[in-house]
This record gives C-alpha cells, sequence and structure tokens, in this order.
C-alpha cells in the first residue's frame, strides 16, 4: 500500500492527486488522505510549520497501517525530513520526485509555482538535493493555490503561460510544476507544447511503486 497524504485540508486536492497517482501506477494500491488539521492551502512557510503536526499523525497512522511507501502531496516538500525521520518505509515528496526526474531529462529545468512567498522554499529544497547547478528558475505563476481548484481553467492557462516564458527566458526543455494542484495540468497542455512538464504527483506515485 502506498499511502499519499495531503498535508492541506482541502479534500478536492487529495482527490485530483488521487486520479492522478492512479492513473501513474495502476494496480499500486494508493490510498489518499487529507490532513484535516493543516490549513486549506500551503503558501509559505507559516502555513507550512502549522501543517507539519497533523502531518506526522498522519505518517504515524500509515506506518501503522502497514505502509510500504508514503507520499508527501505538496511541493513544498512539507515535513519531509520529519516524516522520513519517523516513518519505516520510504517517504517522498512530490517536489523532490519532481526535481530528481528532471534533472534526469536534461541538463537544467525551471520551476513553475504558485506565489512568490514559495520561491525561496523550493529555492532551497532543490540546493538541498544537491540539484542546485541544474536550476534555471524557479518562478511564480501568480495563482494562489486554491485557485487550482476554484478556477482552474484560467489557472492553467496562466501556468502554462509562465511555463511558456521558462523555456524561452532560461532556456530549458523541462519544466516541473511546482504545485500539488497543478496535478492536472500535463493533461490540458495542447499538442505541440514545450516544454515538457513533470507533475510531482506522478513522478512521486511511480518511484514509490517502484520502491514497494
Amino acid at each position: 500500500m502506498i499511502v499519499l497524504i495531503n498535508p492541506n485540508s482541502t479534500a478536492s486536492m487529495t482527490d485530483a492527486m488521487a486520479e492522478v497517482a492512479e492513473r501513474a501506477a495502476p494496480g499500486a494500491n494508493v490510498v489518499a488522505w487529507t490532513s484535516h488539521g493543516g490549513p486549506p492551502a500551503i503558501q509559505g512557510p507559516e502555513d507550512g510549520e502549522a501543517s507539519i503536526p497533523p502531518l506526522l499523525d498522519l505518517v504515524a497512522k500509515a506506518t501503522a497501517d502497514g505502509a510500504r511507501a508514503i507520499i508527501i502531496g505538496c511541493s513544498d516538500d512539507t515535513g519531509l525530513a520529519e516524516a522520513a525521520e519517523q516513518a519505516e518505509c520510504p517517504v517522498i515528496g512530490i517536489g523532490q520526485a519532481g526535481y530528481h526526474l528532471a534533472a534526469m531529462a536534461g541538463p537544467r529545468f525551471s520551476v513553475v509555482t504558485t506565489l512568490d512567498v514559495s520561491v525561496p522554499i523550493l529555492e532551497a529544497n532543490i540546493k538541498a538535493y544537491g540539484l542546485g547547478a541544474a536550476l534555471g528558475r524557479v518562478r511564480a505563476s501568480g495563482v494562489p493555490v486554491l485557485e487550482l481548484e476554484t478556477d482552474r481553467a484560467a489557472a492553467t492557462s496562466r501556468v502554462l503561460d509562465e511555463a511558456g516564458r521558462a523555456a524561452a527566458e532560461d532556456k530549458v526543455q523541462t519544466v516541473v510544476l511546482g504545485c500539488a494542484g497543478m496535478a492536472h495540468i500535463p493533461d490540458a497542455v495542447p499538442a505541440g507544447f514545450k516544454p515538457r512538464l513533470i507533475d510531482g504527483v506522478a513522478a512521486a506515485t511511480r518511484i514509490a511503486a517502484a520502491l514497494q
């Protein structure tokens, strides 16, 4: 069993991630949980800190239930270090998975996230993973997390516009989608769109399935 934990309390985002995960690794027995004690969205360090205690409660439950792998469904990789220390199975962050896959896809990649407040968090994580030299830029699309749920079409268009600018300005062929709420976007890409998009939910699920 793979347990995908959404550290925020927006259940519709959990459902969207679960759908992507099931398609990414058919038959992998993915269950998705919402952290109802977390904030509605994780936007910046204060939300991240607030989300960690209830997240770790769910990590403990997943361990007790016999999870073979745990996925943290936030591109900030919120609580990842603490969860990995606590769990008895591999714990994978969707940001972590997306960046590593992007680094294998080519020499450099960029990231498109939600708001400016998330940029330094993602930059620090990428450097901590040893991938700083491969990073073109972390770019904010100006789309709040919950707008990816409430105004999906417009939010998707803005993220794709920013990804196109990343390809042109950062000279990259791969862009990581830097929010769990963007997991649906690869399915919305028009024919011929460049750059390559990597969604961390799908990436993390495939890695988790390989590690079971």
